[in-house]
């Protein structure tokens, strides 16, 4: 069955605001010292290699 058209905009606009999220964490992660980030298990060029941000305009 095919997806409504209420339905596909609301999952279009669940994973706009999940790759919002997304970047903004990256962001508050990427200001914690490194002691924090090894703490946590994450390297800092590990979050540098997550995606940036993107934008058609």
């Amino acid at each position: 069955m095919a997806k409504s058209f209420l339905r596909t905009a609301l999952d279009n606009l669940v994973e706009a605001r999940q790759r919002r999220a997304d970047l903004y964490a990256t962001g508050a992660l990427l200001s914690l010292d490194d002691a924090s980030l090894k703490a946590m298990g994450l390297t800092r060029d590990e979050l540098r290699r997550r995606p940036s941000q993107r934008s058609i305009i």
